[in-house]
């Protein structure tokens, strides 16, 4: 056995994460509460959940109704739980779609540089111009309100960030050894930037795509509160969050946006943590190469 063999991207991430309880504990976190979410979301029927029962509006927490109820009667506890496993999948499916533009984009542009490069950087920064929460909420209401176009609206700008940290860590990578002796030995680039580079920024891209999840999370929350965001028959952690814009409810009937508020912090922290301890553990694994 090599005891000098250099270990693997994972086990440094995990090694990482266990040495760190902070970032530990958040996973365990993370992982109950969307265990649980999941489970008891698939026991439900979405359609009952939804359906407004306007004689049971507005009343207290209960054995009956652990979250009490909202303002046509919907058990504001079952929301909570569709609200949070739709809010998880969008973000996941988004920022998944995101990592991978940005990923592909960014490392055209490190691995080629010149022409690539500048067209690239230059795109990216006419996108960062854009006043881009304005033009979200225009796109929002000029195409339909579909979960579809939601996504897709958010997808448009959420590539650039990933797209630029990956070219600014692949430049770094293009002039290392192994690119070089890849290039030598005839390999295809195609080849090189996929099998020789990206493997080496894997953990660097998945604290991108951790903390992506996180702040697209907080966009789609932000964006429901102002009224642009999917549409009110799903269930979302912003469409519960919503409910604070009303004054009433915000002062008497907590029950009614402070839950999901504080899903929506336990969950933010615990991939901001999560993330920032694979972050350490790819930079240990950098130095110890």
């Amino acid at each position: 056995m090599d005891v000098n063999k250099t270990p693997s991207p994972f086990r440094v991430m995990c090694r990482e994460i266990y040495k760190d309880k902070l970032a530990f504990c958040s996973l365990i976190v993370f992982f109950t509460v969307l265990i649980g979410v999941f489970i008891w979301a698939a026991l439900l029927d979405t359609s009952e959940v939804m359906r407004q029962h306007l004689l049971r509006g507005n009343l207290p927490p209960s054995r009956e109704f652990w979250l009490g109820t909202d303002s046509t009667g919907r058990d504001t506890f079952n929301l909570l739980i569709l609200g949070t496993r739709n809010s998880f999948i969008i973000a996941l499916i988004v920022a998944s779609i995101t990592s991978v533009i940005g990923i592909v984009v960014g490392l055209a542009a490190g691995y080629y540089g010149g022409h690539v490069d500048n067209v690239v950087m230059r795109l990216i920064d006419f996108m960062t111009m854009i006043p881009t929460l304005m033009f979200i909420i225009t796109m929002t209401v000029l195409l339909p309100n579909t979960i579809r176009n939601f996504g897709l609206i958010l997808t448009v700008f959420g590539w650039t960030g990933m797209a630029r940290s990956i070219r600014m860590v692949s430049l770094r990578q293009g002039v290392m050894d192994y690119v070089k002796a890849s290039k030598t030995l005839g390999s295809r680039n195609i080849v090189i930037m996929f099998r020789e580079v990206l493997p080496n920024i894997l953990s660097f891209t998945i604290v991108n795509l951790t903390l992506s999840i996180a702040t697209t999370m907080g966009i789609e929350t932000g964006l429901t509160f102002l009224g642009f965001g999917p549409p009110p028959t799903m269930p979302t952690l912003g469409l519960a969050v919503a409910n604070a814009a009303n004054p009433l409810a915000m002062q008497l009937r907590p029950w009614l946006w402070l839950p999901a508020a504080l899903v929506i912090l336990v969950m933010v922290l615990c991939i901001n943590y999560v993330g920032q301890a694979i972050g350490r553990a790819a930079d240990a694994r950098r130095r110890r190469v």
